[in-house]
């Protein structure tokens, strides 16, 4: 049954992992797999959720089924985190996933069920599980310009000019913030250009909001995303709790459909469930159950969000000290993007075999594409990094 499969090819971001672990040298940065990391390279538990936890061990009677839509108290406070005290809220449904990667794939493959042409436009660049995920829900794909290499910045006209192509067909995927690999948003301006274009042409905006807070606020982050939301007749949104609650093994994610009316979203959540059904049957419990409890609970909501804007605050400083150090030390300018860009990620331009150069010859780990995780830097970094960078640029 087996003897024909090919050999596997590695995952291009989760494989650095192990290398970086397999790498012996003293002076090594992992700036690869997308993972907050604090001021000590540790990728902590928030203090949010260590209270959390031990209420729900103290508190929860049963580990029995929660169903098919995973916990309905997680799925509202998501809604509520996401689309705030929007208007829309009526024909809005939900359900909770193993991730926010499993929401795409729920999507995905809702809109094969409810639209078998559809074609999803992607930007150019995007993360890297969106177009597999689209593709192996059997949706077609297309491209649309977003990042111009020279600025390292969203190139908005052209941006506009591709998805002015995109009809009733078509799904428009968006990062709601912080856009992985390259870190370069779109203002709010272009999210009021691409609603009208939504409006005007009769795509399905479906918004990724992978972040939310790690890039100018919890609430300034989904400000597109909501005043989109009030404008179209349908939307898609996935939403992870890996970044922010700081949950990456848990897995904890959600999948938001607003329909035209709450008929329409009713009909989309009861599909949902049943290729939940056939696929993973019910999400896993503890994550949700811990985000949850820090969302219902005044107290611990409050800590909550001091400590996800000290991680914001934290990203911002990590890039100002690092442009500072090519400026001040290497009186060099042309990496002031870095400071432009939000949340974890940047892209730095460079070619593959730069980034071999950087992990090669000086232990800096990062993703092929160019892409690095600002995070993964530490205050005892920068000088060593912005050296290293410069010596293969």
């Amino acid at each position: 049954m087996f003897s024909h499969l090919p050999e596997p090819t590695l995952d291009p971001i989760l494989s650095l992992s192990v290398a970086y672990r397999n790498d012996s040298r003293a002076e090594k940065v992992d700036l690869g797999i997308g993972v907050y990391k604090n001021s000590k390279g540790e990728t902590p538990i928030m203090q949010a959720i260590e209270l959390a936890q031990k209420n729900v061990i103290a508190t929860q009677k049963t580990k029995s089924y929660v169903g098919l839509a995973g916990c309905e108290e997680f799925n509202q406070s998501m809604v509520d985190l996401v689309l705030g005290a929007s208007p829309v809220l009526d024909r809005v449904s939900v359900i909770q996933t193993p991730g926010a990667s499993g929401a795409l794939r729920m999507l995905g493959d809702l809109m094969k069920i409810a639209q078998p042409n559809t074609t999803v436009w992607l930007s150019n660049p995007s993360y890297v599980n969106h177009q597999p995920v689209m593709e192996a829900a059997g949706l077609k794909v297309k491209h649309y310009r977003y990042f111009c290499p020279k600025t390292k910045q969203v190139d908005s006209q052209q941006m506009l000019a591709d998805l002015s192509q995109a009809g009733k067909d078509d799904v428009v995927l968006l990062h709601g913030c912080c856009h992985n690999p390259t870190g370069a948003d779109i203002d709010f301006a272009t999210w009021q250009q691409v609603t009208s274009l939504a409006e005007k042409n009769g795509f399905t905006p479906f918004v990724d909001l992978a972040y939310q807070g790690f890039g100018d606020g919890l609430e300034e982050d989904a400000a597109g995303l909501r005043y989109m939301a009030e404008r179209v007749e349908e939307m898609m949104i996935t939403t992870s709790c890996s970044k922010n609650f700081g949950l990456y093994r848990e897995r904890t994610g959600a999948a938001i459909v607003l329909g035209k009316s709450a008929r329409d979203a009713a009909n989309a959540r009861g599909k949902l469930l049943t290729m939940a059904r056939a696929t993973y049957t019910m999400p896993p419990d503890h994550g949700a159950a811990l985000v949850k409890t820090v969302l219902q609970d005044a107290e611990l909501k409050s800590i909550w969000r001091e400590e996800l804007d000290a991680m914001q605050k934290r990203l911002v400083s990590l890039r100002t000290a690092l442009c500072h150090e090519f400026r001040t030390t290497h009186g060099r300018s042309d990496f002031d993007f870095i400071q432009a860009h939000k949340g974890m990620f940047t892209v730095l331009g460079f070619t593959p075999e730069q980034m071999i150069r950087l992990r090669e010859e000086f232990a800096i780990y990062g993703v092929g594409d160019g892409r690095i995780n600002i995070a993964g830097l530490t205050e005892n970094d920068i000088s060593y990094v912005a050296d290293a960078i410069l010596k293969v640029s």
